[in-house]
Order: C-alpha cells, then structure tokens, then sequence
C-alpha cells in the first residue's frame, strides 16, 4: 500500500513504464491531475488519488521525500527594470511568505538568446508555481506546465494565453486619464507614442488614448501616431520625427517613462522647454521618473500589487481551487507633475 500525504510526491523509478498522459487515461483523469498526484498537489478527491497511487505504483513509480524546491513559487522574468522587477518580487514574496512559500527568481535571457529552452529546466526544479514577467511567453509553454500539472500564472502577457490565468494593470483607463489630463489643461493636437502593436498592452493604451480623444470631440490625426519599442532611444527617435513635423504636437502621450525620457531628448535637441513648449506624460512611474527635470506626469502601475495578485492567484491554482475569471485587472493612478502645463506660445513650431 502507497503511503499518502501531500510532502511525500511520488517519481518514476524506472524508463520504458507508461507515460503520464497513458495512466491518465487510464485512471480516467487529466494528465495534469496525474501530475498533481506524482508531486504531492492537494486539489484531488480522494478516491480519484488512491486510483491513480494504485496505477503509478503498478507502473513502477515510488515515493520520494520532498526537496525544499516544492515549496518554492519561481518568478521568470526578461529584459525588465529592476526597479520593477523588485517591486513584482516584493508584492509576491508579501503574499507567499505568510504561507510558508518561498521566492525563487530566474531571468531566462541566456536562454533566449542561445536558443535554448527554458521551461523544461525550470520544471525539474519542481517549483510549486511559476509566475511569468516577460513578453516572449507562448501558449506552447503554457502547455508544458499544464502537462506537468504546475500552476503559472503570467502577468501583462502580449496576447491570449486562456487557459493560463493573466494579471495587468487597467492600461486602458491609465491612458483615458493621461490623455483626458492634457485636454483639461487645454491642448488638442496630442501625439500619441506606442509599443509594439503585438502587445495587448500596447493597444489597449492606445485605445485608451483614441477613446479619450473621441469623447472630448477632438479629431484624431493619425500623422501624430508613432509605433515602436519600449525604449529611451525609439521614444527619443520616434519623438523628434513628431517634433521635426511642420505642425508639431503641443503634448505627447508615451507608451512608457522610457519613451517619455527619449521624448525630454528629443525636444531638448530641437531647443524646446518641457513644458512650457511641450507637454509629456509617460506611464509605468518608474523610480527614476519623479527626478527627471521636470519631473514626469505618469500613469502609475501598482507593481507590488500586480505581484500580489499573481501570487495569491497561483496559491489558490497550488490548493487545486478554481479561479472565477482568466484575466485580472488592478487599478492605475495619474501622478500630474512638472511635465505637463497648458500649451505655451512657443508649442507650435520649434524655436528659429
């Protein structure tokens, strides 16, 4: 007779016995409640364990003790700030330390670039749950985990990844009021600066921005958009070709602080003042935005919540309860600084 109890998961003791996917199949069950089984997981009725204990152990799996790494929840990130990354982190480890988790942090950017995969490594670490902070995550990884019957969780991905659960910040509401702030201080030839057309929370703050415009009654000129990437030197580049245009923007909307710091150099190469010449709000609130000169109107994302949420979201996938909804929201907040003003007399061209 197997011994059961969740800190005690079974392994296979030798190859050539059936696969997980077959004893699934057989016991009459998913693949992934297999797996939850094979690692100790609660979320399984009892009857159904003991079936699929009974066909493991006939298939030559055993028992082994649990390595601290089950009790770990692992955060993979990707060419992200540290200043976020470290306010992610906080807001996980705040969740999962009152419940005896511990963090784990990867950055899978060797990986990457070396071709190499990075999902498979990480499982046979066992982490009880993975959290995912980086752009490139495929729904084909998420598959991988969901056969391996670990719960992940992915926050702020480019597209769709159902079933995987999402968290994000509210990035159309962010820009609604980014962009409704610069039209309460008067302007209305706004320039508009996006990520990647990709991503979903590129678009949505884009959206955002069109739908601000459109319930002022203010025309949307598409000569005034710019797409790129979420960097000081495409917001800097993409900045001075909307500057350099014959009818400038009087204030711009960035898709991030980064492009909104390029933007300062743009306009400080074509001898314009921010703001007295030029309005810029950014988004995000990264640490270094409130010391810009002048320091930067932004859209504040609540980093440690974001990492808050992901972490109670992946708890309760580690208790084997479902989740009510496949995408999480949380608020975002205007922070109005010295970077926005009313449109000046020197807005409208730059300065000869």
């Amino acid at each position: 007779m197997i011994e059961k109890g969740p800190e005690q998961p079974l392994r296979r003791l030798r190859r050539g016995d059936l696969p997980i996917a077959a004893i699934a199949e057989l016991a009459g069950v998913s693949p992934p409640t297999v797996s939850k089984v094979l690692n100790g997981r609660r979320g399984v009725g009892e009857q159904t364990r003991q079936r699929v204990e009974a066909l493991l152990r006939d298939h030559g799996y055993r028992r082994r003790e649990t390595t601290g790494t089950a009790l770990c929840i692992e955060v993979v990130f990707h060419q992200m700030l540290s200043s976020i990354a470290m306010e992610i982190l906080l807001g996980v480890q705040g969740v999962t330390s009152a419940s005896g988790y511990t963090v784990g942090f990867t950055d899978v950017g060797e990986h990457l670039r070396a071709g190499q995969p990075w999902a498979a490594p990480l499982l046979r670490r066992r982490p009880a749950a993975v959290i995912t902070m980086f752009s490139l995550f495929t729904a084909e990884d998420g598959e991988q985990f969901a056969a391996a019957g670990t719960p992940l969780v992915a926050v702020d991905p480019i597209g769709s990844l159902f079933p995987t659960p999402a968290v994000g910040s509210n990035n159309w509401s962010g820009a609604v009021a980014a962009t409704q702030h610069l039209l309460d201080l008067g302007h209305r030839r706004i320039g508009v600066l996006t990520g990647p057309v990709r991503d979903l929370h590129a678009r949505a703050r884009l959206d955002g921005f069109r739908a601000a415009l459109d319930y002022a009654g203010v025309p949307f000129d598409a000569a005034l958009e710019r797409h790129g990437m979420f960097t000081v030197e495409d917001g800097r580049d993409l900045g001075a070709e909307l500057l350099a245009r014959p009818d400038p923007p009087t204030a711009v909307v960035c898709g991030n602080d980064l492009q909104a710091m390029g933007v300062y150099v743009a306009a400080r190469e074509a001898g314009l003042r921010i703001p007295d010449d030029l309005s810029v709000v950014g988004f995000d609130d990264v640490e270094s935005a409130a010391w810009l000169a002048p320091p930067l109107t932004t859209v504040r994302q609540p980093f440690a919540e974001i990492g808050a949420t992901a972490a109670r979201l992946a708890l309760t996938m580690v208790d084997g309860r479902s989740l009510s909804q496949e995408r999480y929201e949380v608020g975002t907040t205007l922070v109005a600084r010295g970077s926005t003003a009313p449109p000046g007399s020197g807005s409208s061209a730059p300065p000869t």
